[in-house]
């Protein structure tokens, strides 16, 4: 997320969190991820850093079975 950019696009969105853009509305959709409706839908830059860092983290741990 770019400090200087005030408003992202859903695509733009789904790039940055690697991911499609229906899931990017399904996030707004279920109010997960503030949106504005400017024309096409936009998101801040503020908004989109607060879901990220608010995003539980998991910690995913290494498949044992796997050789080194």
């Amino acid at each position: 997320v770019r400090a200087y950019e005030p408003l992202y696009t859903v695509k733009e969105v789904s790039k940055i969190l690697k991911t499609n853009p229906s899931t990017v509305y399904e996030l707004i959709t279920k109010n997960k991820l503030p949106a504005l409706r400017l024309g096409m839908i936009k998101i801040r830059g503020s908004d989109l850093e607060r879901f990220i860092e608010g995003f539980p983290v998991e910690n995913i741990k290494e498949d044992t079975n796997e050789k080194a």
